[in-house]
């Protein structure tokens, strides 16, 4: 079985976020950047699967130099390969247009990506992606299991959890519950001197249209004051949530 597992390259949520020119651009400095989560649970699965069952892991990232130390990274977790598409991810259709792209011309069995990236949250490539190329796909992903050409997948729906079967090639989006925070890989010494040796491609991209771009960032609004009010005054409470609040 042949895996490709989408990659993001995120900022850490820790980072402080700042903006520069107007608003209009992401400032970067001192910004630590990480493997999206949502792509990591997707990627320690994959691996699970080359280790079970012998599966050839491909992860691959739309984006600029800046996020190979994050792809270096992947090959050190377990990775057997690396590509990354040279162009900045601007727009969700045209990542997602990049990527089927490069399926078409090089089937896989199984393309893993994130529900979502954190930076954005956008929630589209995966979707799009698997309607490009033409294959199931399923979203909100919390468990997986592949035999031969067979995949059985469960997902969260509303109220729920909801199993499916369906024959391979297939697009998931993965998310916590696929693996649990206490499975994800940390790379050993081992793995960071092999990754060093693994192939690492970067490929031109096909050249699709950004149909959007940024406008202006804002971040939100600081919390307001908190106003304390004297536990035996629930009058005072009661016209506050009414007057203020707008909560009764």
């Amino acid at each position: 079985m042949n895996i490709l597992v989408c990659i993001s390259h995120v900022p850490d949520t820790t980072s402080k976020i700042n903006f520069v020119e107007n608003d209009t651009q992401f400032d970067t400095n001192g910004v630590q950047f990480v493997i999206n989560p949502n792509d990591e649970f997707g990627l320690t699965r994959a691996i699970w699967f080359k280790e079970k069952q012998g599966a050839q892991v491909h992860v691959i990232h739309v984006g600029t130099a800046p996020a190979d130390p994050t792809l270096r990274k992947c090959l050190a977790i377990g990775a057997d390969k690396a590509f990354r598409i040279d162009t900045p991810a601007i727009d969700g259709m045209a990542v997602a247009k990049e990527l089927a792209a490069f399926v078409a011309e090089n089937p896989y069995d199984l393309i893993i990506a994130g529900r979502e990236s954190i930076d954005y949250n956008g929630a589209m490539v995966p979707g799009m992606l698997a309607a490009l190329l033409d294959i199931a796909f399923v979203p909100n992903c919390v468990g997986l299991e592949v035999d031969g050409n067979n995949a059985v997948a469960e997902r969260e729906i509303d109220g729920g959890r909801e199993k499916l079967k369906g024959s391979l090639p297939m697009v998931i989006g993965g998310q916590k519950g696929l693996v649990e925070e206490s499975d994800l890989k940390i790379p050993n010494m081992r793995g960071i001197m092999q990754a060093r040796q693994k192939p690492f491609e970067v490929l031109s991209p096909k050249g699709s249209e950004n149909t959007t771009k940024d406008v202006l960032f804002e971040k939100p609004a600081p919390k307001a004051a908190v106003k304390l009010v004297p536990a035996d005054d629930i009058d005072q409470l009661i016209e506050l949530l009414h007057k203020e609040a707008n909560v009764i």
